[in-house]
């Protein structure tokens, strides 16, 4: 679970290697019974929700595949989009291969000590 911090966004990734960051305060607050806020739009091409997580222009993500592909990407670097739309391509995937687990890189102040934090 995350904690939410205003001027935060929110990374959606799907299996089919789409991805967007999405502000935080697009989404406003529900009280007991909301039925949700859409914050992706699913389709054949993009694929179903894997994971997201509430990050930061500083951040650093990682992407693994079924496959065992694994990429590092500066969170900076994935377009910020509105909620309902589908995102852009972030990773390329073979046909038969799609995102299973996205883990944010925690860095400390030295370089060589790099934590994860698997979602």
């Amino acid at each position: 679970m995350d904690v939410v911090k205003l001027g935060t966004d929110l990374l959606v990734v799907t299996e089919k290697g789409y991805g967007k960051r999405t502000a935080v305060d697009e989404y406003r607050l529900q009280s007991r019974g909301g039925k949700g806020i859409k914050t992706l739009r699913i389709s054949e091409k993009n694929g179903l929700i894997v994971g997201m997580r509430v990050v930061s222009d500083s951040d650093e993500m990682m992407f693994v595949t079924a496959l065992g592909v694994l990429i590092r990407m500066k969170v900076k670097d994935i377009s910020r989009y509105g909620r309902d739309t589908q995102g852009v391509k972030i990773m390329k995937l073979d046909d038969e291969d799609f995102v299973t687990t996205l883990a944010l890189v925690a860095i400390k102040d030295d370089e060589d000590d790099v934590q994860e934090e698997l979602f």
